[in-house]
């Protein structure tokens, strides 16, 4: 069992919620589909290969303007799909994760159907395009 603040998402351990830094700073989604892996909490690539179900990963930086421009769309988008769990991962130069899968620019996001990647979207526009993919996404 989590501790307060945390969830299990499936990888076999505890991570805290994910904190939305666009439009309010201290807020904390209490939805166990939507979290900030810290750094030091990275899964590894075969963690991720394993996920069952429906999954979109998020690629960012904290101080990225286009991903903190991209956040209403991005959280808006997976509103609309409640059953498609979402991890932010917190990117930079030499990350693991990040290398595996190729991430160059953020945000990007990838979009997994049991651990194999479906879709990607390398800085999505709008609302519209982020919801078109998690739709394909979910249609099987």
């Amino acid at each position: 069992r989590c501790s307060t603040g945390a969830v299990d998402i499936g990888f076999g351990g505890c991570y805290p919620l994910w904190t939305v830094y666009t439009n309010a700073p201290d807020t904390v989604i209490r939805d166990h589909r939507s979290m900030n892996v810290p750094d030091s909490d990275e899964p590894a690539r075969a963690e991720v290969d394993a996920l069952r179900g429906n999954a979109v990963i998020e690629f960012g930086a904290s101080w990225c303007g286009v991903c903190r421009a991209t956040q209403p769309a991005i959280a808006a988008a997976l509103a609309k799909h409640p059953d498609v769990r979402h991890l932010r991962i917190a990117d930079a130069s030499g990350r693991p994760l990040g290398r595996s899968f190729g991430v160059k620019l953020w945000p990007t996001l990838i979009l997994l159907r049991d651990g194999k990647e479906i879709e990607r979207l390398v800085r999505p526009r709008g609302e519209a395009t982020i919801d078109a993919a998690l739709g394909r996404l979910t249609a099987v």
